[in-house]
């Protein structure tokens, strides 16, 4: 059941990031700007279909690639536990970001800066969902390369912020600064 709800995360995810490109797009805002000033983000989209693989294989009983670490029901239930939060949190973060939200850096059309729901707690919330969802899956399915993406995730997350941090510093000035002041870059 547990690997299941893995899957479902990693789905869940995917299709809340797209209907709100799709919602944002009706109302004439590019939502997607994926690669457009770092050409390497390119390279993620495989390393993302085989995080993929391994999660659904796991849950589906297809062929597998890599071996698990250990078994224990008890850390599979803390697993889930973080993929339910991190998918809340995931929520309550679109939610709050409204028009706003982008996936990738925008620095043309950046939106309102958002300071108020998720973002009252942490400048990053998206992120952290993400990190809170991934490391919830290796709890529940604990392959050695999903371990590695959990080290790799938390270190491209860690990259992406410092210079979406850049790019925020420009286009608000010292009332992101005052910001930053106030609320902690993660949970």
């Amino acid at each position: 059941m547990a690997r299941y709800i893995a899957a479902t995360t990693l789905f869940l995810l995917v299709i809340l990031v797209l209907s709100r490109a799709f919602q944002l797009k009706r109302l004439g805002i590019k939502v997607i700007h994926f690669g457009e000033l770092d050409k390497k983000d390119f390279l993620i989209p495989p390393f993302a279909l085989l995080l993929f693989y391994i999660v659904f294989a796991s849950a589906f009983g297809l062929p597998k690639v890599g071996a698990e670490l250990f078994h224990n029901e008890f850390v599979g239930f803390l697993g889930v536990a973080m993929c339910v939060m991190g998918i809340l949190l995931f929520l309550y973060a679109l939610i709050s970001f409204g028009k706003s939200f982008r996936v990738g850096l925008d620095e043309d059309h950046p939106g309102e800066l958002v300071t108020t729901g998720a973002f009252s707690i942490s400048r990053n919330p998206i992120y952290s969902a993400f990190g809170l969802a991934l490391i919830g899956i290796f709890l529940i399915i604990p392959n050695w390369i999903l371990l590695i993406y959990v080290f790799t995730g938390i270190w491209l997350f860690n990259r992406q912020i410092l210079l979406e941090e850049q790019s925020l510093k420009k286009i608000y000035g010292d009332k992101y600064t005052e910001y930053c002041k106030r609320v902690r870059r993660f949970l």
